[in-house]
């Protein structure tokens, strides 16, 4: 990670954000850096900017979008193609682009609470489609689960079919 103050006649401003090479970014998300690569041609991420000869170097914002497509793919089981329409979004751009001016931008008053309405705003219909994208996994699941259940009734109906109780002690 790479950070740098900038001092301008005598004065410090704040620390420039902090860069990541492609290298700990694999590092600090338990990812390859192959993988990053791959996620880079499908376009699902971008290094903020590259230094020299094409060495990649990625933001916090982007730190959080690698991240966020892990989840997806780890705790959600997504595919590449289902993470694309999440990350396609507004809202998670809309949030991504906040927390950056948030973190880095110093906002005064007004502009603060405009960032903040605006990421309440985003994360709130971000709920919402969530809710409404749990509402239907749960429905499916439901479904699944009644499928399940009618299948092992099917299968000891064959059982029973194949293998007929024996009535009477002497029965052969």
């Amino acid at each position: 990670m790479t950070t740098r103050n900038v001092t301008t006649r005598n004065v410090t401003t704040r620390p420039a954000p902090p860069v990541f090479r492609i290298g700990e970014v694999a590092k600090l998300t338990g990812l390859t850096t192959r993988t990053l690569r791959y996620w880079e041609e499908l376009d699902l991420i971008r290094p903020s900017s590259t230094r020299g000869r094409g060495e990649r170097l990625y933001s916090q914002t982007d730190m959080a979008r690698v991240t966020r497509i892990r989840d997806l793919q780890e705790l959600l089981g997504f595919s590449l193609a289902e993470v694309r329409v999440v990350l396609d979004t507004e809202d998670i751009d809309v949030l991504d682009r906040v927390r950056s001016e948030y973190r880095w931008a110093e906002p005064d008053g007004d502009d603060r609470r405009q960032l903040l309405d605006d990421a309440i705003e985003a994360n709130d219909k971000l709920l919402a489609r969530l809710d409404t994208t749990l509402a239907r996994i749960g429905a499916f699941r439901e479904e699944r689960a009644a499928k399940g259940v009618r299948l092992r009734q099917l299968r000891r109906e064959a059982d029973a079919s194949i293998h007929p109780r024996q009535t009477g002690a002497g029965s052969r």
